[in-house]
């Protein structure tokens, strides 16, 4: 969770990268507002939208004459029961939270907000497939694409204001351009924000769905050293069958001849991965065939979600697996990709790595290793850091 304070206001953050980056909007669009309180709310699981009623409560007791509004994912698809709470002023629906209109405050010009280290920039929104266990098509509607000119833009706003990393990301970033003249790939975007913006060393992408991935756009994280060697896939599940259940629309072995291909060109990538544990129906065998795609691939940054169901979703009314099966085969999970991490991290020792500092003295490396820096170092500068040992999870020099 995260909080953004400008001028007397205060916005929440919870969930997605693309809510962070739509965060950082509604901070510009209140600069100079006084006593607003922004939830900008996630609701992909059960667990999420708990945070985000103790965000809630937590809110109100922090700030109680402030004027409490919430948006985000939670606001559209538990809109009655988040009206309900006596916290609660006002609703702002997710597809209106970039609207100056929707916050009742005069609109600013849509500058970026000052970022000193990477800025998040939001090129897609919504999503039109319909994976079974997923309600967020429900709170961001069908899929819609920046034009390239408007990324452009954007871009080039943060650039300004001295963000040294720019991190593309949507809601399903893989099918940018499917609904733009001539429907480019969003390998095309990309080689257009490198051209114009040669000096920006460094470009990110968030969650990609493996099987979107164009020709040019894996050219790029192949070949291209400004594209980071950091790849996080939207993977979900290592078994077939499940998969299927799901609506994923890849199999294991397209994810696994992807990375291997990934690798074969650019040894150094390091792979990410979101992955649900307990799906309903999941048995023992397909728990086991998740435990070994983190192995096989392997996961170094992995992301693991607690299956919980989620109103109006079809995966909601299969056969359930039980609660405490479901904490088990997660923290087998997390335990998985801790152990390929930990070795990774040590491979990492006496490797030069080029590492963005952030505000709490550390900062990530090109393939998003974490590493603690020397006291005094300025958030924002890239910085060159040869680590000698592993503590907590931390590369140190």
């Amino acid at each position: 969770m995260g909080r953004l304070y400008v001028s007397g206001s205060e916005v929440i953050t919870l969930g997605c990268r693309l809510n962070l980056a739509e965060s950082e909007r509604i901070q510009a669009l209140l600069a100079g507002e006084s006593d607003i309180v922004v939830v900008n709310s996630c609701a992909v699981t059960a667990e999420a939208v708990r945070q985000t009623r103790q965000a809630i409560r937590r809110a109100r007791r922090a700030r109680p004459d402030a004027r409490l509004l919430v948006t985000g994912c939670a606001a559209d698809i538990e809109r009655d029961d988040l009206a309900a709470m006596p916290e609660v002023d006002g609703l702002v629906p997710n597809t209106a939270k970039l609207d100056a209109r929707a916050w009742n405050v005069a609109q600013r010009p849509a500058a970026a907000p000052r970022s000193l280290t990477r800025a998040f920039v939001a090129v897609q929104n919504g999503c039109d497939h319909a994976c079974t266990f997923c309600v967020i098509p429900q709170g961001r509607g069908p899929s819609r694409s920046l034009s390239i000119p408007q990324v452009l833009r954007e871009v080039g706003h943060h650039l300004a204001e001295g963000a040294r990393e720019v991190v593309l990301t949507g809601v399903d970033v893989t099918s940018w351009g499917h609904d733009l003249p001539g429907n480019p790939a969003l390998g095309t975007l990309v080689r257009s924000v490198l051209d114009a913006f040669p000096g920006l060393r460094r470009l990110r992408m968030s969650s990609l769905d493996g099987v979107e991935i164009d020709p040019l756009l894996f050219e790029l994280f192949a070949a291209e050293p400004r594209v980071m060697p950091h790849i996080h896939l939207s993977l979900q599940h290592g078994d077939d069958l499940v998969l299927k259940r799901m609506k994923r629309r890849h199999a294991r072995a397209d994810a696994v001849d992807l990375v291997q291909r990934l690798h074969e060109s650019r040894p150094d990538i390091a792979v990410g991965a979101d992955i649900i544990a307990g799906f309903p129906t999941e048995d023992e065998a397909m728990h086991r065939a998740n435990l070994s795609l983190i192995r096989d691939l392997p996961v170094i940054h992995g992301h693991i979600f607690p299956y919980s169901p989620r109103p109006g979703t079809p995966a909601a009314r299969m056969p359930q697996v039980a609660r405490e099966t479901i904490r088990h085969r997660a923290g087998e999970l997390r335990a998985a990709v801790q152990a390929v991490s930990g070795a990774w991290l040590v491979q990492q020792v006496g490797k030069p790595l080029t590492v963005l500092a952030e505000r709490d003295g550390t900062g990530y490396a090109e393939n998003f290793a974490r590493v603690a820096l020397p006291q005094g170092t300025v958030p924002g500068t890239i910085v060159s850091v040869t680590p000698s040992r592993v503590e907590e999870g931390l590369l140190h020099e």
